[in-house]
């Protein structure tokens, strides 16, 4: 058993600032230093706005209420087309090199093989991949973002929507065997860059368009028009945690926002030096138990930060186990479960005073079917009332003005450890959405009025698909 004090809050920040690099970053060091705060945009040499990357001129500007009969018809035809699913399993066999006849870095079979340099051919083959399926995922959240009602019409959702009809034309632009030659390649690798790093804001951006719409609706100036999309309270109040049509557009939304940004940064990460047990952005040998300690620290300084203060978190169970997963996603969940833990816990029992530990159980044993982590606190726990509203991307605890504050803040605010530690109030089902996005799955059990218990289930072997909306 391990215990993980308290941290004050400059080193925790001091740490938190050492380590914001993830494979596929300019530079590389110990794969320990990868584990980031949170999913963020790979760091990558600064380039200049779009350069005609794949031999093309500049996509023309457009409305992104509109487009014109020659983009509706390119829209409709890509997402007419099935999406392909992938596993982690196989994105490793791929990045191995295990589907070619030469894969030019060593034994791919071997345990080595996930530490060598991608070769030539193996980022040509990933890159015809991208080339054929990112449209086609593009054009599917361009329809779901055109269809869904009434946020449609929110101005952060239009911006959102131009942000994927933009890169749904690059996409589209670029000839299908443009990974044929490795100048086309680099150029096909600089494109992806742009559209990485143009998605970056997407979630906040998305989050701004549902406080739009909420605010519009309670000051009367957006019409539902006879909607049904907003259910009501028996006192006649909009009931906006359960909407469900509306949570079904974002669950959709987002889990399709994890798979294109995962093959994107896959691929990216690819081009970039080794790193010892890593194939692209997947860590072969994942600990549940270094990310938990970092989860930790990060969450401690955004506790201290708030409170002047942070519970101890004690850590038991396989502390030595490791399995193939995607380190920044685990961190994500860790951390968003370990600091609602923290607040919940400083906040019922009241500052300064003597917190009980948060505990967090990573069962450990061979033959289990998943890796599962468990945070235990004694934060009051939640009302049985309010246990389907937690899962709500239009719910949230903290106060109204923090969240207007939030929506206004950085693109990447909500993936940081600079924010509240109240904010969006979509922790809860983005992480889960991460979890869901190979397999596993997220739960909350609350016991009112003593505490809250949450699991994260990982699948072991890594062979589930995306679930494609």
């Amino acid at each position: 058993m391990a215990a993980v004090p308290p941290r004050t809050a400059a080193a925790a920040a001091a740490r938190a600032a050492s380590s914001l690099r993830v494979p596929g970053a300019a530079s590389r060091g110990d794969a320990s230093r990868f584990l980031s705060a949170a999913p963020r945009r790979l760091i990558l040499p600064a380039r200049p706005r779009w350069t005609a990357p794949c031999g093309l001129s500049a996509p023309r500007p457009f409305s992104a209420a509109g487009g014109g009969d020659a983009l509706r018809g390119m829209i409709d035809e890509y997402a007419s087309r099935k999406m392909t699913s992938v596993s982690l399993e196989t994105l490793m066999a791929t990045g191995r090199g295990e589907y070619l006849h030469r894969t030019g870095h060593g034994d791919a079979a071997s345990p080595d093989g996930c530490s060598a340099q991608a070769t030539a051919a193996v980022l040509a083959q990933v890159a015809s991949f991208l080339r054929r399926e990112l449209p086609v995922r593009l054009a599917h959240r361009v329809r779901d973002l055109e269809g869904v009602p009434i946020l449609n019409s929110m101005p952060s959702v239009m911006e959102v929507r131009g942000i994927y009809v933009r890169s749904l034309e690059e996409m589209a632009a670029c000839p299908m065997d443009v990974a044929s030659t490795p100048e086309g390649e680099e150029k096909f690798a600089r494109m992806l860059e742009e559209i990485y790093g143009r998605h970056a804001g997407v979630l906040v951006t998305m989050a701004r368009g549902a406080f739009e719409l909420r605010k519009g609706i309670r000051e009367g100036t957006v019409d539902l028009g006879g909607s049904s999309i907003c259910d009501t309270r028996e006192d006649g109040e909009m009931d906006f945690e359960r909407m469900s049509d509306m949570h079904a557009f974002l669950d959709r939304f987002y889990l399709s926002r994890i798979g294109i940004r995962m093959l994107i940064g896959q691929y990216l990460s690819l081009r970039q030096p080794e790193v010892n047990d890593y194939v692209g952005t997947i860590c072969a040998r994942t600990s549940p138990y270094e990310i938990v300690q970092q989860a930790t620290d990060d969450a401690t300084f955004m506790c201290a930060r708030k409170y002047g203060d942070a519970p101890e978190v004690v850590i038991s169970g396989g502390t030595d186990m490791t399995f193939p997963y995607v380190p920044t996603h685990l961190h994500y969940i860790m951390l968003e479960l370990i600091k609602n833990s923290m607040r919940a816990t400083v906040e019922w029992h009241g500052v300064d005073s003597d917190y009980p530990p948060i505990r967090v159980v990573i069962a450990d044993g061979n033959e289990n079917e998943d890796v599962v982590v468990k945070v235990s606190d004694e934060g009051g726990g939640i009302p049985r009332s309010y246990m389907d509203r937690i899962w709500s991307y239009l719910f949230t605890t903290a106060d109204p003005a923090v969240q207007e504050g939030m929506v206004a803040f950085g693109e990447d605010a909500d993936h940081s450890i600079d924010s509240p530690l109240a904010g969006l109030g979509y922790g809860l089902p983005i992480s889960r959405a991460y979890a869901r996005y190979f397999g596993g799955e997220v739960s909350i059990m609350s016991m009112e009025g003593f505490g809250t218990d949450a699991f994260v289930y990982l699948t072991r072997l890594g062979k589930s698909r995306e679930p494609l909306p």
